[in-house]
């Protein structure tokens, strides 16, 4: 039986690699799509709508139709769902003026917000308050500030966990922050202004992973595109992010290949793409001698 909700937490709590499918431009979100992806070899499916539509009757449809598809094979009701969103990361007021994406996306009974170019700590501290509730006050009167998230998403959001609309209020909070919650937040740097930044930016409490973006962070840099050997200064960039998520003890995302991933786990990433078909999921799993049923 499964421990937590959320299968990707339960994993890196276990220090067990994650791996995730999914687009970053869209995706089909249709309750049958839903139904379809109920039993994939991944751990948590991406919704991109950084650039796809921002579709809440979509991802409604598709979150029902996930987790009437359910359960999964390792006995979670679905795989985790991660939602890439719109806004950008980029002040207190852009994050303050579209905290309703955050409340719609959450209604929805997603398990995780992955916030893009998230450049300022205090634009962070902000996403995170906003995805809390007004009583949960682990981290409140230090670093954060008391929770933004209201009543009511709570009622469409925990027929998806499979739990009641009060105990869905007891879990829906950012993890590792509350070792109970059972939302994974996450971070995008991937520019110049969030790299000088990043250090601060990863110790702010609620976030539980991050990644360096390398064709965003390429484009700042004043590449059109990633060229490849990766030059020095898009290297060192990589680095310190990774250094940072370190530091701060958040896990690393970034991708792999079949033949490489072992090396990957073995530096310490621990979130990456299984590929097109799982094929780096299969091979990391092995590599990690991983015991939870896919």
């Amino acid at each position: 039986m499964p421990k937590r909700i959320n299968k990707a937490i339960e994993l890196l709590s276990d220090d067990q690699p994650v791996f995730y499918t999914g687009s970053h431009t869209g995706a089909n979100l249709t309750y049958e799509a839903g139904k379809a992806a109920a039993k994939t070899w991944a751990d948590y499916i991406n919704i991109g709508m950084e650039h796809g539509a921002f579709d809440m009757a979509g991802l409604n449809n598709f979150m029902r139709g996930l987790a009437a598809g359910g359960p999964t094979n390792s006995g979670h009701l679905t795989p985790a769902v991660i939602v890439e969103m719109p806004v950008d990361g980029s002040s207190t007021d852009v994050i303050r003026a579209n905290a309703w994406q955050f409340r719609q996306v959450l209604a929805q009974g997603v398990h995780g917000i992955l916030l893009c170019h998230a450049e300022s700590p205090e634009a962070v501290k902000v996403f995170v308050e906003c995805c809390r509730y007004p009583f949960q006050t682990i981290g409140v009167g230090t670093q954060l500030e008391v929770g933004r998230r209201g009543s009511a998403g709570q009622g469409s959001a925990a027929p998806i966990w499979g739990i009641s609309a009060d105990e869905y209020l007891g879990k829906a909070d950012p993890w590792p922050l509350n070792p109970n919650g059972e939302l994974l937040l996450g971070l995008k740097i991937e520019n110049k202004r969030a790299l000088a930044n990043v250090e601060l930016t990863a110790r702010v409490p609620g976030i539980a992973f991050a990644e360096w973006g390398p064709s965003d962070m390429g484009m700042s840099f004043g590449y059109q595109r990633t060229p490849h050997p990766v030059p020095e200064e898009l290297t060192a960039a990589r680095n310190r992010v990774f250094a940072a998520c370190k530091a701060a003890g958040l896990a690393f995302l970034e991708s792999a290949t079949p033949d490489g991933v072992g090396s990957k786990i073995d530096e310490g990433i621990r979130i990456m793409s299984g590929g097109s078909s799982g094929e780096i999921a299969t091979a990391g799993r092995d590599y990690a001698h991983r015991t939870m049923p896919v």
